[in-house]
């Protein structure tokens, strides 16, 4: 009879494994020495929109990537790896890390009035997330790659809404291993490299 519950027992489904959950992790996000410097006016807050991701599935935290080899229109999901948010959500979290670092960044959910008290005013930067996957080359080569289209809009004297610049930013990172682990890292150097680029930008406008 041992020997009957033994087979019974082996017959039973295995528990489902629980998907390994990636973030961007702990990155030194220390300002360039170059900016670092004081200044005798404090900077302009920067309102930052909640950040749109148009191109992926609303909400989900799938970590996806794409076979340039076999066919790179088809997005594919790692079955057990996911983010620890949705990709706008992390590069929202991010952005308002780096960019904070230079300049107050406010949320749209503040009311604070849009022109200072010194008659200068306060811009919206609006961004879209239109690709934030792993690309495979070949099955051993891959690269984290992250697009987006940004947007700042200011107001003109009247207080109607007026675009002051807008521009794709891009950045890719070779992923050390071909997995998600791998792509993974790769993405927090992709992400925290498109910061850089958006708060170099934000500069060149005086944000």
């Amino acid at each position: 009879s041992l020997v009957l519950a033994l087979a019974a027992c082996s017959g039973l489904p295995t528990a489902p494994t629980q998907p390994v959950r990636y973030d961007l992790g702990m990155t030194d996000l220390a300002v360039p020495v170059a900016n670092a410097a004081a200044s005798s006016v404090a900077p302009v807050p920067l309102v930052l929109a909640e950040v749109q991701a148009p191109g992926l599935p609303e909400g989900l935290t799938a970590m996806f990537y794409r076979l340039n080899y076999s066919d790179s229109q088809q997005l594919r999901a790692y079955q057990n790896a996911r983010w620890s948010l949705p990709p706008a959500q992390m590069v929202e979290q991010r952005l308002r890390m780096r960019l904070g670092l230079e300049r107050p960044v406010l949320s749209g959910k503040d009311n604070v009035r849009a022109v200072l008290a010194d008659k200068r005013s306060i811009a919206q930067l609006r961004v879209t997330v239109d690709e934030f996957s792993q690309v495979f080359d070949s099955a051993s080569s891959s690269n984290a790659v992250v697009r987006v289209r940004a947007s700042l809009i200011g107001q003109d004297r009247r207080g109607g809404n007026v675009l002051l610049g807008q521009q794709l930013f891009s950045a890719q990172t070779p992923a050390p291993t071909a997995d998600a682990a791998g792509g993974a890292r790769a993405m927090a150097v992709s992400v925290n490299d498109l910061a850089t680029q958006l708060s170099n930008w934000l500069q060149r406008y005086g944000r």
